[in-house]
């Protein structure tokens, strides 16, 4: 009888021990644990830590809600029918106060289901709406449209979009080809209105030179006067009486014809 009740004892020790175990359940850091009862989603949110649930009725699911990267390449249309092809990375988490509706919803694989998708359709919307070019000189733009456009489609399937960055985009190498010939023609056209601009200073410069000239020219004729003339004439001769040595000349001029004073002399002797 005695060995009986310890058997029995033991029994029960093992099944609350057992029953303990399987009651209890962790929730690691950075995750929310959706409390599953026989196969149903429950409305209560498990938070991180240690928690107790009828064992082999409830189970839970943990979903991590830390911030999660997803980068991919995507390829798309541009406006003018031109192919491109993107590097995106997107930063991105689970509502914490909405993964039971997450998992009710959508289940555990929601990064395939609506995450990658999610992005691939945003980008070849937006991208749409803008010529090659456009996409290259306005990415900053187009990537603020396509996180608008993602984060309202991320909301809808209790998701928050946090970042996105569209690294780059890639044409074929035609469309490259075509760009930089177009670049060094418009080089090359900006380089010649260049040259024609300078072309025009220089011609209007040297016209307002020459104007400038004419104009001192005839201001400089309205000031010659009689008595100006006069007045060099007299200059003209101090200068000349300056330099005489007492010699008369042998030939003298000015205003009458020249003499020769030499030949004159010899005739009075």
């Amino acid at each position: 009888m005695r060995n009986s009740k310890l058997i029995i004892s033991g029994l029960i020790l093992v099944v609350v021990i057992v029953l303990f175990i399987f009651s209890g359940t962790t929730v690691a850091s950075g995750y929310r644990g959706v409390l599953l009862q026989l196969g149903a989603v429950k409305p209560t949110i498990l938070t991180e830590g240690f928690h107790f649930k009828i064992p082999f009725i409830q189970n839970v699911e943990q979903v991590e809600v830390r911030v999660q990267k997803e980068e991919s390449s995507q390829t798309a249309a541009s406006k003018d029918l031109q192919m491109v092809t993107a590097n995106v990375a997107v930063n991105y988490s689970v509502d914490p106060g909405a993964v039971n509706k997450l998992y009710q919803e959508i289940g555990p694989d929601y990064r395939a289901r609506i995450v990658d998708p999610a992005i691939a359709e945003s980008l070849k919307a937006v991208t749409a709406l803008y010529t090659a070019e456009e996409l290259i000189s306005k990415r900053p733009e187009v990537s603020a449209q396509v996180k608008d456009m993602l984060a309202k489609k991320l909301t809808k399937y209790y998701m928050i979009l946090e970042d996105i960055n569209i690294k780059e985009f890639a044409f074929s190498e035609e469309f490259n080809k075509a760009i930089e010939l177009k670049q060094t023609a418009e080089q090359n056209a900006l380089k010649a209105q260049r040259d024609l601009e300078r072309i025009k200073i220089e011609a209007q410069q040297q016209i307002t030179q020459a104007g400038a000239e004419a104009e001192a020219l005839r201001l400089k004729k309205q000031e010659v006067t009689p008595e100006l003339i006069q007045l060099k004439q007299i200059e003209v001769q101090e200068k000349a009486l300056e330099k005489w040595d007492g010699h008369l000349p042998s030939v003298t001029g000015g205003a009458t014809p020249f003499i020769d004073l030499s030949g004159a002399a010899a005739e009075k002797k």
